[in-house]
This record gives structure tokens, C-alpha cells and sequence, in this order.
């Protein structure tokens, strides 16, 4: 197979896939005659990255693997075609999310301990249901309560192909910060579906242990 088909092969893939494809995902589409070295490959994806510099899309590489998305200087515009149904998150999730991000692993209680209120049960369904984190074991303390972090789909959604991309922990007032405005523009982007509304409460002055 030439070089020119496997670019042209490569490409189709990852505009076709709707997800990311990782190194393994696109070695598999050739047979195991015409199968590209790994650095071949490699070059094919830089090739492509380097076309797209004048284009409205871009190749990133993020957790998962490869794909096109488009650029988000270009979100405000392409906001339009999803008009009102734009998804829009509470501040603690994202206080939330942040803080499983950037202390995992942690538990629901020393969420809790850190932001002076209870995690409502709503955000951590909304978490696990988008499945940007996921239980990675329990704590070896009485209770044994559940031990979170996030996924590759955390990473995906946020455009971060390592947890080492995270920006530098900032002041736990303004955690949320770090994930709201890269979230309403990868809401936007071709390869992020765009979800439902999501209402979650948080409330200083709910009595202790109620979650």
C-alpha cells in the first residue's frame, strides 16, 4: 500500500469514527501485509495536523487516541447551530470535577471536607453518567468508602491527552474555573455530543451526612 492511500485511509478513519482512535485502533484497519511501521503512521498524523493549520478543523491527540475536532476559536459562531440546547453546568460540579481531577484519589467525604458543603447525589450521577470519573477502589479506613478519579473520557472531553496537561493546581475558591469555559467550547466541538441541561443543587445548609 502506498503512502498516499495509507494517509488518504487514516484520514477517512478518523472522520468516520466519531471518537478518538487510538495508535492500536488505526494500525488494525491494514492487513497484516500492508500494516504501516508505528512511525509510519506517526508521520501521517503529523502530515495531517500540519494541513489542517489554515482549515477550521484540527487533529488533537487526547486520551484515547486521535481525532478532528474543530477549532475552538470557532466555537462562539458554531454555538448557533445548537441553540438553546447548549449544555450548562453548576459551579459545584465543577468545584467537584476539579478537585477529583486534581486530588485523586479522593473520596465523596473529603470532597465535602475540602468545599465546606455535601456533594449532592445529583452531581455524582452526572459525573459517573458522563463517565468522567469512575471509582477506583476504596479507602482502608472504617466505612471503606469509595475511592474517585477521572477517566479517559475526562480527558477526551477536555482536549488533555495526559493528566500531566492539567493547568497548575489553582486556589481551591476558583477550581471551577480551570474546566468551565474549556467545557462550553468542547460542548461545541464536532466529535462532543451535545447533552442535556443538568440542574444540580448544592446547599450549605443541608445537615450533615445527607447526600
Amino acid at each position: 500500500m502506498n503512502s498516499e492511500h495509507t494517509k488518504n485511509l487514516i484520514e477517512a478513519a478518523l472522520f468516520a469514527a466519531g471518537e478518538p482512535l487510538s495508535m492500536e485502533r488505526l494500525l488494525a484497519l491494514f492487513s497484516d501485509e500492508e500494516r504501516p511501521a508505528r512511525e509510519a503512521v506517526r508521520d501521517v498524523l503529523a502530515a495531517l495536523r500540519d494541513e489542517c493549520a489554515t482549515r477550521g478543523i484540527e487533529l488533537v491527540e487526547v486520551g484515547s487516541g486521535f481525532r478532528f475536532q474543530v477549532k475552538q476559536e470557532l466555537s462562539p459562531w458554531l454555538a448557533r447551530l445548537w441553540e438553546g440546547r447548549a449544555p450548562r453546568y453548576s459551579r459545584a460540579l465543577f468545584e467537584t470535577l476539579a478537585l477529583i481531577a486534581y486530588r485523586q484519589p479522593i473520596t465523596r467525604g473529603e470532597i465535602e471536607e475540602v468545599r465546606g458543603v455535601t456533594v449532592s447525589s445529583t452531581i455524582m450521577k452526572t459525573l459517573l453518567e458522563r463517565e468522567w470519573i469512575r471509582s477506583v477502589g476504596h479507602r482502608d479506613v472504617p466505612g471503606r468508602p469509595a475511592l474517585y478519579g477521572t477517566t479517559r473520557q475526562f480527558l477526551d472531553h477536555f482536549n488533555l491527552s495526559s493528566l500531566d496537561q492539567l493547568p497548575p493546581l489553582p486556589e481551591t475558591s476558583a477550581l471551577d474555573t480551570v474546566f468551565h469555559a474549556e467545557a462550553e467550547a468542547m460542548a461545541h466541538a464536532i466529535e462532543i455530543p451535545v447533552s442535556h441541561e443538568v440542574a444540580d443543587t448544592d446547599v450549605a445548609s443541608a445537615s450533615p451526612g445527607t447526600k
